[in-house]
């Protein structure tokens, strides 16, 4: 591809991640794809540190964006606008890619004419310390190198779109999530919908540079990922397909055991009686054999010490899934959907035409639940 027309424009959203860009940015730049098959633009989200000076040197384009934080659903798409590369490739501010990501990316949409979207996977070498870091990032991997090909999903962490079919699909809904949320997932929901393939390639790899906290694990599984996931569940239906990244069916199983095992432990603590304690004991045991391929990984990549501070851990996880579904069933039953923000609506009330355009989404009540689940649980 000639300069004027790169093949790849790699687009990144970052807030307050001049730290993080120091690291990631001169990994990309130092890739092994001729750096004029690709662009780099970087999308400064109303940061007040020197997100916009650290990226100067490397990249491209930088978009800087004023006011108050928009979102990465929102920086994606202005990065979008400003590109010329048939294939956009995303990723986050956190992610330092290998020195092949970007050739790998670049050799599939050129052999696959017909592909509409693929991703890749965090690699087994995160460099977080700590126990929740570790466990976390590994969980990703590991949940990523188990999901090989056809996916219903799509991950803007390390991933790509034809350009073609992003603009035709509408972008990413920066309308109804103006946090990180699940605004990947639901772009790869209707990317599917309009028949497009989406490829998971675990072989696609990057390495993720976040440190996680007990209180940003939850947080993350509960108000950015679970309770949107159900609240997408229940506003749109199910899916073109029945395979799934993360919802597959040991998925569900273990969500439903832990549940049970729990309130089982709850039933023994009310009553004063051991005999729900077998109950518990016995689904959770059962949690436990259904998931050892993930502590043959942690213990592969990190020894024994790992498995034994990443078995509660995971329990935690579980249980953070089935409440996260049912507070989301909850309110979106006694509240209704979650509506674009007051701006959004002024905007459209007085007949101004945005882009991408505001979605309406059908209201669901408790009279018309969706009568089965789509894929496309989140990621962790």
């Amino acid at each position: 591809m000639s300069a004027a027309r790169p093949l790849l424009s790699v687009i990144i959203p970052a807030h307050h991640a001049a730290r993080m860009l120091a690291e990631t940015l001169p990994a990309l730049v130092a890739s092994d794809l001729p750096r004029d098959c690709w662009e780099l633009i970087v999308v400064d989200d109303a940061s007040s540190d020197e997100t916009a000076l650290v990226a100067a040197p490397h990249a491209d384009t930088v978009v800087r964006l004023a006011g108050k934080p928009h979102g990465p659903a929102y920086a994606r798409n202005r990065g979008a606008e400003v590109s010329r590369g048939d294939v956009l490739v995303f990723f986050d501010a956190d992610v330092r890619v290998h020195n092949d990501t970007l050739h790998r990316f670049a050799n599939l949409f050129t052999t696959q004419p017909t592909l509409g979207a693929a991703f890749g996977s965090y690699d087994a070498r995160p460099p977080a310390p700590g126990v929740v870091s570790q466990y976390r990032n590994l969980l990703h991997h590991y949940v990523h190198q188990q999901g090989a090909g056809e996916a219903e999903t799509f991950w803007a962490g390390c991933g790509a779109i034809r350009r073609s079919a992003f603009l035709e699909i509408g972008m990413f809904d920066e309308w109804h999530y103006p946090r990180p949320q699940i605004e990947d997932i639901e772009l790869g929901r209707r990317l599917r919908r309009q028949g497009y393939r989406i490829l998971l390639r675990p072989d696609i790899e990057v390495t993720h540079l976040k440190r996680w906290t007990l209180s940003t694990v939850l947080a993350t599984d509960f108000r950015q990922r679970g309770v949107p996931w159900m609240w997408l569940v229940l506003q749109e239906g199910t899916s073109p397909g029945s395979s799934a990244l993360n919802l597959r069916t040991v998925e569900k199983l273990c969500t439903a055991l832990v549940a049970i095992g729990t309130v089982a432990m709850l039933a023994a603590v009310l009553s004063q009686t051991v005999w729900p304690l077998v109950s518990a004991g016995g689904a959770l045991g059962v949690m436990l054999l259904l998931n050892v391929g993930f502590y043959r990984c942690l213990h592969r990549h990190r020894g024994f010490g790992l498995v034994l501070a990443g078995i509660p851990l995971h329990l935690l996880y579980h249980l953070s899934n089935a409440i996260s579904a049912m507070s989301g069933w909850l309110i979106q039953i006694l509240f209704g959907e979650p509506q674009p923000s007051a701006e959004t609506a002024a905007l459209a009330q007085i007949g101004l035409k945005t882009w991408p355009p505001a979605p309406s989404r059908p209201r669901t009540s408790i009279w018309n639940l969706p009568r089965s689940r789509p894929s496309g649980r989140p990621g962790t």
